[in-house]
């Protein structure tokens, strides 16, 4: 049983839009509280947003039967402020319990001793899909606009990478892990149902384990001829692995046999799954090791349990390689990330910046007059494209020469927004530093998705929350900002 939030008041706490704020202190949680108090002071936005909550949580359930939930207001409340603060569960499982002001606006008061356990959070924040999340976020932008109708004409975009939670990769420690999982799982599943062939299966992974590391030190020292001598280990680690893998084979189809319910199949699937990945780990090892090929980045794959991680060589100080997915950001000129896009594996900046700013023209309605961007989303056509959407594109041209050219002929529009767009670096380090946007800590492709949305969500209220204070309290701590405008 569920409601949008409690309608009956209480002696020992107030009202969220009530709660009493201190804006001389300078931490994350304070815009966030600010924001979210302006949109429980609006009902109808307010009323919009929980609805689009409600229809995520109460998919497959009903909200007028069973045992009390967690209010729609206050999985709203704990979704922006994990990644508005850039906090794990267990932290915001802390302040949920702990933190006056955070516990008012969920609407619970000194006297009442609920707990939240992090799993209870976390299970309830991943309820909500990406397209709730990104057409919350967009309610809130619009909210903003309303506020600072001037920000919308000016955007400025790029794109950076956030890396997925995985080690760094190679084919022996890929193989190693996609073994110690079709193991783990086949061995329940043998175990369960009294089936034989998984009595050695200790043995089978301390030889994995122990060919893998023999990779390892070979690949670590190097030394003369090194290469050659990483082929015996790894014929020895994809014979016996693909030993193991047979073994999995005929597991699955003894299991297949059986007259199994929806359990048994779906760890059969799980386990077929790891089984694909191992052996596309090990055909990948085989042409790149063994038969000396030059294996392109599309046919590799960089985690058995993140298959969707992709990499960039994109030259940055520090970071040569970088394991993760490339994700687009537009930043209008009062700090709200207006419009975000995960890029797929296969595509680069200059695939997607036409389709994607036309998308985001359209929802605001033309308002958009100026765009600025990177030499790196550059191409001939795209300079074309972007005209026809943008009153005053800013597409730099790569190469000395075309710039100089390009640089004589400019407008005033385009130096301005070239001046201006260096300042989107610092909407990424803000997403990066103080929005988890550095590494995902979420599993799965869903559930990395989600996790940038969640990270834009506490964002875009964070920004909200500061416009408000600054009108409320212009020379408090909480309302400065450092930033200029784009």
């Amino acid at each position: 049983m569920r409601k949008p939030f409690s309608r009956q008041g209480r002696l020992d706490c107030k009202s969220p839009e009530n709660v009493t704020l201190n804006f001389e202190c300078r931490y994350e949680i304070i815009p966030i509280l600010r924001g979210l108090q302006h949109i429980y002071s609006r009902p109808s936005l307010r009323d919009e947003i929980l609805k689009l909550v409600a229809r995520d949580v109460n998919r497959e359930t009903r909200d007028d039967c069973g045992r009390p939930g967690m209010d729609y207001w206050q999985i709203l409340v704990l979704s922006a402020v994990r990644l508005g603060c850039n906090l794990k569960y267990d932290a915001l499982q802390d302040l949920a319990e702990q933190h006056r002001a955070l516990r008012q606006m969920m609407q619970l008061g000194d006297w009442e001793e609920e707990g939240f356990q992090f799993r209870r959070i976390r299970d309830n924040i991943c309820e909500v899909r990406t397209e709730t999340i990104e057409a919350i976020d967009n309610l809130i932008v619009s909210e903003g606009h309303r506020l600072v109708p001037e920000a919308v004409k000016r955007i400025r975009a790029d794109s950076f990478v956030v890396d997925t939670n995985i080690h760094y990769p190679s084919e022996s420690t890929l193989i190693r892990d996609g073994i110690r999982k079709v193991i783990e799982l086949a061995v329940i599943q043998a175990e369960a149902l009294d089936l034989l062939g998984w009595r050695q299966h200790e043995h089978l992974l301390r030889k994995v384990f122990k060919l893998s590391r023999q990779i390892e030190r070979i690949a670590a020292r190097k030394g003369p001829n090194y290469e050659e001598r990483l082929k015996k280990p790894y014929r020895q680690l994809l014979k016996i692995s693909g030993k193991i893998l047979c073994k999995a084979r005929c597991l699955c189809e003894e299991l297949d046999a059986l007259d199994a319910g929806e359990a048994l199949v779906f760890q059969v699937q799980e386990l077929r799954t790891f089984m694909e990945r191992t052996q596309h780990v090990r055909q990948t090892a085989r042409r790149r090791v063994l038969n000396g090929e030059k294996v392109p980045n599309e046919d590799k794959l960089f985690s058995i349990f993140e298959p969707h991680t992709q990499l960039y060589k994109r030259g940055k100080a520090g970071q040569p390689k970088q394991f993760g997915r490339l994700f687009l950001v537009y930043e209008d000129a009062a700090g709200f990330v207006v419009h975000h896009h995960l890029l797929p594996r296969d595509k680069a900046d200059r695939d997607v910046i036409v389709e994607q700013s036309r998308v985001l023209q359209d929802r605001l309605n033309g308002k958009m007059e100026s765009l600025s961007l990177d030499r790196g989303f550059h191409t001939p056509e795209n300079q074309v494209k972007l005209l026809q959407i943008v009153k005053h594109p800013c597409l730099p041209k790569p190469g000395a020469k075309q710039a100089a050219r390009q640089e004589a002929t400019a407008t005033v529009q385009f130096r301005q927004a070239r001046q201006r767009h260096s300042g989107v670096e610092s909407a990424i380090g803000a997403l990066q530093a103080g929005n988890g946007l550095k590494r995902c800590r979420d599993h799965t492709e869903i559930g990395f998705e989600r996790y940038l949305s969640l990270g834009i969500l506490g964002r875009n209220l964070h920004t909200l929350g500061r416009l408000l204070i600054a009108q409320d309290a212009p020379e408090s701590q909480a309302a400065q900002t450092q930033r200029k405008a784009a």
